[in-house]
Formats: C-alpha cells, structure tokens, sequence
C-alpha cells in the first residue's frame, strides 16, 4: 500500500513564475516576506530553503504568518500561488510553530502516484503574449501585449507576465494551462490598473489555444464577460521569444512589448 509519504511531488509551478516574474530569486523573494512580515508587524524567518520547500512541491500548505505575508508582498492570495487549501489545521501559528509537510495533513487537491502525461515538447521561456477585444462603449477594438514567462510541469504550464512588461500599464496577466498533444487549453486573470479606464477591474475566463509544430507559437481563442456581463471572445496568441527564464532573459524582456 501506497503511504501519503510516498505520493507524487507536485511542483508549484505558480509560485516559481510569480517570482520569476519578479525577477527575484529564491533568496530575494524569502527577504522580500521577511519584509512583508515587519510591515505587518508579524516578523517571520523565511528562507530560500522555505522557497525551495514550496516550489517543489514538498511542502503544499503555508502558515496564516506566511500567507498574510505572501499577500502583502506579492499582492495574490495563497490559493492563486499555487498553494493547496489545508483541510485541518495541525501546528500553531504562533512563534516557534512549522510549516505543514507534505503527507502530515490532508489538503484539497492531494494526489496519488499516477502520473501525468509528458507533452511532446518544451514550453518554458519568455512568451509574447498579444490578444485583442472589442471595447462597446468606446466603439473600438483594442490590442493587448505582455511579456509573460511560462513554467512547464509535465503537461502544466503556468504563465505570469513580467513586470513593466506589458502595453496596459500595471495589468498583470496570468494563466494557467494544460498541454495535450498540440492543444492548449486554460484559464486566464487579469487585474486592470486602478487608474486605468477599467478601474482597477479584475477580468478572468477561458482560453483554447493549436500549438504550432515548430512549438514557437500559439493561436486561438479567449472567452470571458464583458463590462456588462456579456461573455465576449477574441483571438489570443502566444510567440516565443527566447528559451531561457533565467535572470538575464528576464532582465531583457522586463520592457513594454513593441
């Protein structure tokens, strides 16, 4: 018999592109809580060993410490970063306390030892992303541009845009996607800028995307509501721009797409 122990490793996908596209690495993003923590006035001891711990999947859940942190560093819920949500609670909040292991409590989304299909090809690296939609009440159609990094698990694929990267200022951009064969298909959220003409509008829907077979572009289609509750749908394209989703790439494309 198979021990919970012994499940399947789940690596946070989402938390690694959300730092990534913060250009931090692991140690500068544990500093980055540990200041979150001193804003709040609830000091904590992240490392980049409790980074790694989350991104690869070792440790699904957080403390309340590390979330309120989390939030206030990374302005996402833990939900959104990929974290499990904790059916019980067995360790103290308080100082002195632990973060949840993996197999020491059940979580929502706990996995057995199948495992997942690989895609045929590699999609981690800095993506052009570019969709368009009609906007009613300015009688207009308009053309939207991040750059966004993509992290592949297995037939996963997490996407964030990068910062300053985009031709809406302030509107990160992310989705979440599955591979089968040359078919991409997921979810997106973005959060408008607050003085932007949305107001600060939190947007979010559906997306289908054919891989190329070269596996350098995707097209597609978006769907989401509208303004006024209408649901809306748009073409989508994601293009490779380079392979690497290390500093210096991100550096580079940390710049509003031309």
């Amino acid at each position: 018999m198979t021990t919970t122990a012994e499940r399947v490793r789940i690596p946070n996908d989402v938390l690694a592109s959300v730092r990534k596209s913060m250009n931090l690495s692991q140690d500068e993003f544990a500093q980055g809580l540990r200041g979150a923590g001193e804003e709040l006035g609830e000091p904590n001891d992240a490392s980049k060993r409790l980074v790694q711990r989350w991104e690869s999947g070792e440790t699904r859940t957080c403390r309340p410490l590390y979330a309120r942190a989390l939030k206030q560093f990374t302005g996402r819920t833990p939900e959104s970063l990929g974290f499990a949500i904790p059916m019980a609670r067995v360790h103290s909040d308080k100082a002195g306390g632990h973060d949840m292991e993996a197999g020491e409590v059940g979580t929502v989304g706990d996995v057995g030892t199948g495992s997942e299909p690989e895609p045929q090809s590699e999609y981690s690296g800095i993506w052009l992303s570019r969709y368009e939609f009609y906007s009613s009440s300015r009688d207009e159609t308009f053309d939207c541009k991040h750059h966004v990094v993509i992290v592949q698990h297995g037939n996963r694929l997490t996407a964030q845009s990068l910062p300053g990267a985009s031709t809406n200022p302030d509107s990160p951009l992310s989705l979440d996607l599955t591979v089968d064969r040359n078919v991409v298909t997921g979810t997106w959220t973005e959060q408008t800028a607050a003085n932007g003409y949305y107001q600060g509008a939190r947007y979010h829907g559906a997306v289908q995307l054919l891989t190329e077979p070269t596996g350098r572009r995707m097209t597609g289609k978006w769907v989401g509501f509208g303004k006024d509750f209408d649901v809306n749908t748009g073409p989508w394209e994601l293009r490779l721009l380079d392979r690497s989703t290390g500093r210096a790439s991100i550096e580079r494309y940390s710049t509003t797409p031309q």
